[in-house]
């Protein structure tokens, strides 16, 4: 069945799903030799329901890494990605993504990670990045949303 806004695309149920009706990904095509996946914002959550990046100190206190954090929305991004090429793509399909922060203090430590996965300026996303109030989970510090271009699917 085709839908009018694309082709859909959820990881399997044992990975972290949407807390609410979206999909984590979507596939943009017109027929053209590449199309365009839409990722849904992207956090540390595992599949388990823990987050990488968050522990509570022992005095109840929410202790991030945003390293961490940073590390592993990449990877969740990638696996998505991953999946919803079946393995024609990956990280260095996405031409555009908007980070979120909950504190820009987290900037430089977020960069570091950023300028690991893509050292080159030349290939690397069109970005922008923000500081929000707040993302759906207290035990999040980062965001991440993108759109890849990938290779049209079938």
């Amino acid at each position: 069945m085709s839908l009018p806004n694309g082709k859909v695309f959820f990881l399997p149920p044992s990975a972290a799903q949407g807390l609410a009706n979206y999909p984590h990904a979507r596939i943009s095509s017109n027929g053209a030799a590449t199309s365009v996946l839409y990722v849904s914002g992207t956090s540390s959550r595992r599949g388990n329901g823990t987050y990488a990046g968050y522990e509570e100190g022992e005095d109840g206190v929410p202790v991030f890494d945003v390293a961490k954090q940073t590390a592993a929305v990449l990877e969740n991004i990638g696996t998505i990605i991953n999946g919803a090429t079946a393995g024609a793509a990956g990280l260095e399909n996405i031409i555009d993504a908007t980070i979120f922060l909950t504190d820009m203090k987290d900037y430089k430590e977020m960069n570091e990670v950023w300028n690991k996965m893509f050292p080159n300026r030349e290939t690397a996303p069109a970005r922008t990045c923000i500081q929000v109030v707040a993302l759906p989970s207290p035990k999040l510090c980062i965001e991440i949303k993108c759109t890849a271009l990938i290779p049209a699917t079938n």
